[in-house]
Formats: C-alpha cells, structure tokens, sequence
C-alpha cells in the first residue's frame, strides 16, 4: 500500500493549477485522487472527470470539482493505474472494470500517467487476462467469437452474477498467453459485433511511474 501510494503522489507532482484532470480507477489511482484531494484544499484549482462511477464518488467526496465531458475540449493529464506495461508502453487495462471509460478518457488526455509497481512491468503483454467488454445481448455468440481468435473467455463474475460495468456491458476476461502483436489484436477484438472495447492500450501512455520494492520510484518515458 506504501508504495501504490507513494507512486500516486509522484504522478499528482505533474498537476499544475488550472489543469482538466482524468481521474483513474483502481487501487493505486485511488491514493491519487486522495492526494489531489487534498492538495485542492491547500488551493489547488482544477476540474476533474473520472473514469468511473466510484472514482467519481470519491472525488466528489473529496471536494474535487467534477466537469462533464460537454464542457471541456480535451484533458491535460490523466494518472491511471494498469494491470500490465510491457517495454513499448503497451498496457493492458480493466481488472477494474472501467476500461471503456478509462479509454475514452485516456485518448481525449493530452498526457496518460501510469502509475505501477514494479511486478506490473513485463517483456510482453498477456500473463494478466485482457478484460474485453461487451453488450449482453448475444454474449454467447461475442464470446466464441473472441475465443476463435485464440483464448479461453470467461464471463467476470460479481457475488456469483455477472459483474454489470458503469456502462450496462458485461466484460469478458480472455486468457491469450503471450500477446505478441498486441495492436493487430485489438483490431482484431473490436471488429467482433458485440465487443464494445478491450484493455489493450497501444501506447497511449506518456509517462511510466514505477514504484519498486527497495523503495525507488522511477519516471519512464
């Protein structure tokens, strides 16, 4: 925890006054949003848009201003977390369900801060199942669709029903193995009726905080 934390407050450094703010998802985007927090009660000015409807509660919770989408033009800076980062800043995202929002955010971001530990980085994508999100109606037919493409697709699970996303979807969690041509697979994903979006982020990440064990925090870029 330590650590996710620290690497948080790295990325909120990047924050100036004035700035349109993506807010992420997931455990460690959490300690940033609790340190913009409370940097916006030292007097920080900002506006914010979040990734999820948790997040956003949270940062309301905090005294964040929230913006909607229609106000804005484009986001400075966005810090997320992700569940993978391989050596050309491809991510694979949505172990906390919000990919398709976290998409949306990241690609309408002039600059996406990813903030990880050490055991997120790898030489090549795919020890951590893709999230792929899809509509309900026909899943059956969406989900052996992706898995000609060569996984094995699980319906995500939430106290036994299926886990239902912020956006009315279910989410699909596909084990591929090593992903070696990771862009051509999520051409290949999104071209499936039914599929909405998936993890894969192709080297939309700017910057890389990495927080290591021995207590380093290194900036990739």
């Amino acid at each position: 925890m330590e650590m996710k934390k620290r690497v948080a407050e790295a990325a909120v450094e990047y924050v100036q006054d004035g700035m349109v703010v993506g807010l992420g998802t997931g455990s460690t985007a959490f300690w940033a949003i609790q340190k913009l927090g409370a940097r916006v009660k030292e007097g920080l000015r900002i506006k914010a848009i979040a990734t999820s409807a948790k997040s956003e509660a949270l940062a309301i919770e905090l005294g964040i201003p929230m913006v909607p989408f229609a106000e804005v033009d484009y986001i400075d800076v966005t810090i997320d977390g992700a569940d993978e980062v391989d050596m050309e800043f491809n991510l694979i995202k949505g172990g906390g369900g919000a990919l398709l929002r976290e998409k949306i955010v990241a690609a309408a971001s002039r600059q996406l801060i990813v903030i990880v530990d050490e055991t997120k980085l790898v030489r090549q994508l795919g020890q951590f199942s893709l999230p792929v999100e899809a509509v309900r109606f026909g899943i059956e037919t969406t989900k052996r669709a992706i898995e000609q493409l060569g996984c094995r697709a699980g319906l995500r699970l939430h106290d036994g029903s299926p886990y239902i996303t912020d956006n009315g979807n279910y989410i699909l969690d596909c084990e591929f193995g090593t992903i070696e041509h990771p862009e051509q697979l999520t051409h290949r994903l999104n071209a499936i009726p039914g599929v909405v979006d998936n993890g894969l982020f192709i080297q939309m990440a700017r910057k890389i905080i990495v927080g290591y064990r021995d207590g380093v925090i290194k900036t990739l870029e």
